[in-house]
């Protein structure tokens, strides 16, 4: 399939909408303050204004019906018909949530559309609730629908022959994962701290069948910092898109291995992961004409978030990031080398990278 080339426009979306403030749970780590935080930082820099902001819209049924079971849905209607209720033992539903999930879930899809379409190079969609977790058959770690996995889908429908999911959340997209994980269009990329939740992601879980080889897990013991996380990216991730050669790649871009996180025992710096945007941002530019949509999964520092958020925007917008003010120095020999070098080279076995 031909797409309109993306290299004359340079031109970031960005989706949001209000609504995705109205998914709460007093106390719950998943808070609205998260995304203001990214919000109140893009319009504090001025960034927001410079890009091209997306109309709000939902996800249909069919759209959903991809990559869920119908009792996704009834489920979470269920739970907030009686007023809401816990779908697990992290996950919750209010009355607002199912309208919000489909939004959510809606705007990911529009930005990959309004990329897909020429319409932007690349896009940027802060939404929640987050969705890498979500199976085709359950609501689980704090996500209802996986977005991602959802955008994914129609990108396929529409054409796409190729893709790639590179997800740098802490935690392992276990549902993103199981979605696709016997389809060979789609390569799924995963750093992820281990032994963590949700306990998958191991290295030998690299795909079923003809897809053997395009589910590529890194999963980083505990500790690891911007030298590890780093070196994931260029050893395994960047030599894995080239071989692939995606059509558009998307980000489940969780910047909860931040080190100033509550939640995670990943010692990442902005910093790092501004580097590991700019890594992928350009393996996307030359390989697919810059078609990459970044999509927010978890991360449950304000900070954190505000100033990641920035500096992805504005390498989506070809500018240099403005530094974080307020770094923190991640530990340097905790673990060791050998162990991140022995977890690389095992990944880049499993994924026949060697």
């Amino acid at each position: 399939m031909a797409y309109p080339l993306a290299m004359t426009n340079v031109t970031t979306a960005f989706a949001t909408d209000a609504l995705c403030l109205e998914h709460r749970n007093d106390g719950h780590p998943e808070r609205p303050e998260r995304l203001r935080a990214i919000l109140e930082q893009l319009e504090r820099t001025g960034l927001r204004e410079r890009m091209v902001e997306l109309a709000p819209r939902d996800a249909t049924d069919d759209e959903i019906r991809r990559v869920h079971s119908a009792g996704v849905i009834e489920r979470a209607r269920e739970l907030a018909s009686g007023g809401g209720g816990w779908a697990d033992v992290d996950t919750f539903v209010n009355v607002e949530s199912p309208a919000v999930a489909r939004r959510a879930a809606g705007l990911v899809i529009a930005s990959m559309q309004a990329v897909l379409r020429g319409e932007a190079r690349n896009a940027f969609a802060a939404v929640r609730p987050p969705g890498h977790h979500a199976t085709a058959r359950q609501l689980m770690g704090f996500c209802l629908l996986n977005n991602v996995a959802m955008a994914a889908g129609a990108a396929l429908d529409a054409g796409v022959q190729r893709l790639a999911i590179v997800d740098w959340d802490v935690h392992h997209g276990n549902g993103t994962q199981a979605i696709f994980d016997a389809d060979p269009r789609v390569l799924y990329f995963s750093t992820h701290a281990a032994p963590y939740y949700p306990g998958t992601g191991a290295i030998e879980d690299a795909g079923i069948g003809w897809a053997r080889g395009t589910k590529i897990n890194v999963p980083l013991p505990h500790g690891t910092s911007d030298a590890g996380f780093v070196a994931a990216y260029e050893q395994v991730c960047v030599p894995a898109l080239e071989r692939f050669r995606p059509e558009i790649v998307l980000v489940s871009s969780g910047w909860d291995a931040h080190a100033r996180d509550p939640l995670a025992p990943l010692m990442v710096t902005t910093e790092c992961y501004t580097r590991v945007a700019r890594l992928v941002r350009d393996a996307s530019d030359g390989l697919c004409d810059g078609r990459m949509v970044v999509a927010l999964e978890g991360g449950y520092d304000e900070h954190a978030l505000a100033w990641c958020a920035s500096g992805l925007v504005e390498l989506l917008l070809g500018e240099e990031p403005t530094p974080d003010p307020e770094p923190v120095v991640a530990p340097i020999r905790v673990p060791s080398a050998a162990s991140i070098e022995a977890v690389i080279t095992s990944a880049r076995r499993v994924a026949g990278l060697e």
